[in-house]
């Protein structure tokens, strides 16, 4: 079984702006195998198409400039790269994320321009199965998860890499314990 652990960046808005549609940005992920070894990463910026300009509260939050989205290529090239370093349709995988915004906008983006979405699915969301395992009456947030696993959060919060590989740590460290 191969692990893909996880983190995506989308467009955003300080509140809620009507009209916007989020898309995402910048795709990270780590892999990792049935005994734990991290066996690959990936890290892709994405051009969005409905909104390509980052509004400031989007860069300040991510870290993420405007040129680094304007150089790269739009959601089906990057997924397409995406499915094949994950080898999604010849290896068994399950895609892991902190919460369900990112299976979410997987789809969302899928549908967004025309490609098969139901490979998303294959999703365990590792926020709700850590509150459940932990017996939290609120879900933490990642970094708050990631310290109290007794782990350094390394890298910027809110860069799709950096979260994906912190909560590489926390996911290995229960690997035998998820239920998937």
């Amino acid at each position: 079984m191969n692990f893909i652990v996880y983190d995506l960046e989308a467009t955003c808005w300080e509140g809620k702006p009507p009209n916007k549609t989020q898309e995402i940005i910048e795709i990270g992920a780590i892999s990792i195998n049935g005994y734990g070894e991290v066996t690959g990463s990936f890290n892709k910026f994405i051009r969005p198409v409905l909104n390509p300009n980052l509004s400031m509260f989007c860069r300040d939050l991510t870290s993420i400039e405007q040129a680094f989205v304007d150089r790269s290529n739009e959601f089906p090239e990057v997924i397409e790269h995406f499915q094949d370093w994950a080898e999604i349709f010849d290896e068994d995988y399950l895609l892991c994320s902190w919460g369900g915004f990112d299976r979410k906008m997987l789809i969302q983006d899928c549908e967004l321009h025309g490609l098969d979405w139901e490979w998303a699915e294959q999703h365990l969301n590792v926020k709700k199965e850590y509150a459940h395992m932990r017996r939290l009456r609120r879900p933490r947030g990642l970094k708050s998860a990631v310290e109290k696993e007794g782990f350094e959060f390394t890298g910027t919060h809110h860069r799709a890499i950096d979260d994906a590989e912190n909560l590489a740590k926390v996911f290995v460290k229960y690997l035998d314990e998820w239920q998937y």
